[in-house]
Order: C-alpha cells, then sequence, then structure tokens
C-alpha cells in the first residue's frame, strides 16, 4: 500500500493570487510532494502563460485546478484547514508551528477518508482575518524576526514538504476515529447561532460585536465530532422553534 496516498485527499487553496507565475510555482511545489490538488479562489489571472512556465512541467496540476468564487466554497468538504499566516491575529486560534501542524494533520488524514486544506492568502498582506477565521489551525513558518517575508510559493514548498514527512511517520490508526464536522456543516452551526442570537436581541444587528469570533474560537479549540454537531443543531432549531425536515423534503 501506498504511504503517501492520504495526500490525495489534501486541497492546496491559493486565495485571491495576484500574480500568475506564483500559482505556477506552487503547482511545481505540490507535484514534488506528490500533492495534486489545487484549489484557486478568485485568481487575478488565470489559466495565464506565465503559470505555464513557471510549473515547470506540472502542468497537470494546473489543468486540474478548480476555479472558485469564495473561499468557503473551496473549502466545502473538509475537516481540517490549516491557514498559513505570518501574523498574529486578534480573536484567533493559538497558532501552531509549521511541523506541529504538519503532524496534526497526518493523523487525521491516518485516521479516515477526511479531506484537508491548506491555505495560503495573496502575495502582499496574506489571508485576511475572515480567511483565517474559516479554518480550524493557524500556522505559521518560523522566520528570521528581521524579515519575515516569504514568497507564496516559497511557504507551499515547505508546509507542502512538512506534511508529507509527517504522513510518512504517521503511525496507521488500528480504531475507527469519531467522523469529524465537516467545514460546511460548522459554518451552517455559525450561521443559526448568529441567528438566534440576533432574534433574541442578544446581538445588535448593527453592531454585532465580537461574540461570533468567540464563538468561533471556543468551538475551534476542539476538533468537534459530526454527532456532536447534529445534536446541536437539533437542539438549537428546536429552542428557536426552526422546525425539523420532514423526510423527502426539499425545505
Amino acid at each position: 500500500m501506498n504511504q503517501f496516498a492520504s495526500l490525495d485527499r489534501v486541497r492546496v487553496v491559493m486565495s485571491h493570487t495576484t500574480h500568475p507565475g506564483n500559482i505556477g510555482a506552487c503547482a511545481r511545489a505540490m507535484k514534488v510532494m506528490g500533492l495534486s490538488r489545487l484549489y484557486l479562489v478568485n485568481p487575478r489571472h488565470f489559466p495565464h502563460d506565465e503559470a505555464v512556465a513557471m510549473s515547470s512541467g506540472a502542468t497537470d496540476v494546473l489543468d486540474a485546478a478548480v476555479l472558485c468564487d469564495s473561499l468557503d466554497a473551496a473549502l466545502a468538504g473538509t475537516v481540517a484547514q490549516a491557514a498559513l499566516t505570518a501574523r498574529r491575529r486578534e480573536m484567533a486560534l493559538p497558532v501552531r508551528d509549521v511541523r506541529a501542524a504538519a503532524t496534526e494533520l497526518a493523523t487525521l488524514l491516518a485516521g479516515g477518508s477526511h479531506e484537508i486544506a491548506l491555505v495560503f492568502g495573496t502575495e502582499s498582506s496574506g489571508l485576511t482575518n475572515e480567511e483565517v477565521a474559516m479554518c480550524s489551525l493557524p500556522v505559521t513558518i518560523s522566520t528570521s524576526d528581521t524579515y519575515r517575508s516569504l514568497n507564496v510559493a516559497a511557504a507551499a514548498q515547505i508546509m507542502c514538504h512538512e506534511l508529507r514527512v509527517a504522513v510518512g511517520a504517521a503511525p496507521p490508526v488500528t480504531t475507527d476515529a469519531p467522523e469529524p464536522a465537516s467545514h460546511e456543516g460548522l459554518e451552517s452551526l455559525y450561521a443559526l447561532i448568529e441567528q438566534l442570537m440576533l432574534d433574541a436581541g442578544f446581538l445588535d444587528r448593527v453592531n454585532p460585536g465580537r461574540a461570533m469570533p468567540r464563538l468561533r474560537r471556543l468551538f475551534g479549540r476542539t476538533q468537534v465530532e459530526a454527532e456532536e454537531l447534529h445534536l446541536l443543531m437539533g437542539a438549537l432549531k428546536a429552542i428557536g422553534g426552526i422546525p425539523k425536515k420532514r423526510p423527502g423534503s426539499n425545505g
């Protein structure tokens, strides 16, 4: 059995990339490390000849790239999302270094058929606070304190390498791990909680404050299981008087 087969369940997500050459360089970095699933969120220029040139032959990765109109769409179906960031974010989850994050992700990959994502932001400013908040795992790459400017393709190369090493070293999982909650499931939970708090007058519609970022951080500190998510959704809908879906209903 190919010990690196689980890398087929890893998405590399590039959000709002400005320079097409960086997309090509990232595709090259991915292919060298055995990753092939590239997702592009609103790139400025793609497809583009410069992306092909910088891919150094990894055109199959570029040809199979999935274009998305939002980060939410790119993360749909994943159970863990590593947000690569160079700076500390207010209200963010604790930041892992790249090696610790890779080990955590490799363990998750070994425990089932789950999909995960490695998420990279724009060349000039990285991921926005809102994009980082959508991810379960803020990750930083150790650099010099006096010069921290790391090209997005170089960051992808480091993250993909560390993940490959961690996957190769991960022990086999002998027991069935609980199914983690999906990205879209958790986003539905957050939307439901926010709506209930607005309806109850707990949140100000004009100035809602930091309640939702704090709740995201609360749930983000643990790996919520799919069954736990269903329980929470059902309980909150009952509390809010939201009727259950009937079998076969589209509503």
